[in-house]
C-alpha cells in the first residue's frame, strides 16, 4: 500500500509564505499525476494544484494562480507546495493526494490521499 505524508503547515500571518511537503513510500509514485488539494472548515474541498508525473505540466486553481507553485522531486519521491502571500481564506486543511487522469477533473477523485497538515493563516 502506498502512503502519502504531509508536513509544513502551520500558522502564519496574511501576506507571509508557507511550504507544504508531501513525502511518498510504498509506491512507485514517481509515476503518478499528483495534486494538492484543501478543504476549509465548513467548506467543499477543492483542488488547489496538480502537476504531471514528469513535472512537465502543472495546473492551479484561479484562486492560488501567481502565488503557489507546485513541484515535485521524483528522485526523492517528494511534492512540494510553495504558498507565498497567503490570505486569510487560503486557512484550510491542506492535502496530498496522487493518481488521476491528466487533466484532473471536477468530481474525479485521486485515488490516494495523505492525513493532511493544517494551514491557518491570521488576518
Amino acid at each position: 500500500q502506498g502512503q502519502l505524508v504531509e508536513s509544513g503547515g502551520g500558522l502564519v500571518q496574511a501576506g507571509g509564505s508557507l511550504r507544504l511537503s508531501c513525502a511518498a513510500s510504498g509506491r512507485t509514485f514517481s509515476r503518478y499525476h499528483m495534486a494538492w488539494f484543501r478543504q476549509a472548515l465548513g467548506k467543499e474541498r477543492e483542488s488547489v494544484a496538480a502537476i504531471s508525473w514528469s513535472g512537465g505540466l502543472t495546473y492551479y486553481a484561479d484562486s492560488v494562480k501567481g502565488r503557489f507553485t507546485i513541484s515535485r522531486d521524483n528522485a526523492k519521491n517528494t511534492m512540494y507546495l510553495q504558498m507565498n502571500n497567503l490570505k486569510p481564506e487560503d486557512t484550510a486543511v491542506y492535502y496530498c493526494t496522487a493518481n488521476f487522469p491528466w487533466p484532473l477533473r471536477a468530481g474525479l477523485l485521486p485515488d490516494y490521499w495523505g492525513q493532511g497538515t493544517q494551514v491557518t493563516v491570521s488576518s
